[in-house]
């Protein structure tokens, strides 16, 4: 199943230490782009910078290397980057697919409350569009992506999205997941007009995460279930900037005492990488591959031929 041309990428948040949960994460990508003869890069996504922790970055770069995993081209860092965010929300701003919005939390939150919309737990709140026709006195707080459009035709014969239109078309998203199968989301409807860059000035991850991945020329993107949500948002902003479409793969998360994903948040600890070899024996138990070796690279090269034999037939 060897491709032609593979990059894949692991972007950990420097907001701590690699835990279990997130060693699978890194060890499925290394994996996949070892069994494809593809390069595998390190993203620091570090945009919440509220949220980062100082030398965190270097300890997530010596937990991989300490597992056996370095990556083939040194690490950027979002951080860095804001230039081709900035560029990439004045495409859209230019294509009328973003525009300003004045809603804090506490607005959308009452406009659904007013509307009646149910919300399942952990769900998102589905933005209801207050500012698609302008602030309405309101400051600007954020930029949000226009996630419905009505296709018309000007003078040309081209065709152009205007957000003011009344009758906005529902964005549907079809993709396939390399394991899961076929996939689809209704943007408009589940998710809304999502951020692209934050009340506090801050880009929001999904404008960045396409950005970058565009930039560094990821192919293949493998991650945990927990973020599948995400990649229909995604492949809009992808097909909106005019750049090519990844494939995915998401793996099952690692789930923490309270059944939900393990994080810091309920409790995951950092890795102990005083043995890698049983850290990687047990993110492998997880991806269901079990080997025996003496060190961490012996182990690695097992886990490739195994991931190999599994993923054969995607």
């Amino acid at each position: 199943m060897a491709a032609t041309s593979y990059t894949g990428r692991f972007a950990p948040s420097p907001t701590g230490p690699l835990h279990a949960g997130s060693l699978v994460a890194a060890l499925a990508s290394w994996l996949d782009a070892k069994a494809n003869d593809g390069q595998w890069l390190v993203r620091i996504e570090d945009i919440d910078t509220p949220r980062c922790v100082p030398g965190a970055d270097q300890v997530i770069l010596q937990q991989l290397a300490a597992c056996g995993m370095q990556p083939d081209e040194p690490p950027v860092y979002q951080s860095q980057r804001s230039s081709l965010y900035q560029s990439a929300l004045g495409q859209l701003i230019t294509q009328s697919q973003a525009y300003p919005c004045g809603c804090s939390r506490q607005d959308i939150e009452q406009a659904i409350a007013v509307s009646g919309q149910q919300r399942e737990r952990h769900a998102e709140l589905v933005y209801p569009g207050t500012c698609r026709g302008g602030l309405h006195g309101k400051k600007a707080r954020s930029w949000r992506f226009l996630s419905t459009f009505q296709p018309s035709h000007g003078p040309s014969g081209q065709q152009v999205r205007r957000r003011a239109d009344p009758e906005l078309i529902a964005h549907e998203i079809h993709w396939v997941d390399r394991l899961s199968g076929q996939q689809h989301q209704n943007v408009s409807r589940e998710v809304g007009d999502f951020v692209l860059k934050r009340a506090d000035g801050l880009w929001a991850y999904q404008l960045a995460v396409v950005v970058d991945d565009a930039a560094q020329g990821v192919t293949h993107i493998v991650r945990g279930a927990d973020l599948a949500d995400n990649t229909a948002r995604q492949i809009l902003l992808q097909r909106a900037l005019g750049l090519p479409q990844v494939q995915y793969l998401h793996t099952p998360v690692v789930l923490g005492a309270d059944g939900d994903k393990l994080s810091k948040q309920n409790g995951a600890q950092a890795l102990d990488l005083q043995d890698p070899l049983e850290a990687l024996a047990q993110a492998g138990q997880h991806l269901g591959i079990t080997c025996f070796a003496s060190n961490p690279a012996d182990w690695l090269q097992q886990a490739v031929a195994q991931w190999m034999l599994r993923v054969r037939a995607l």
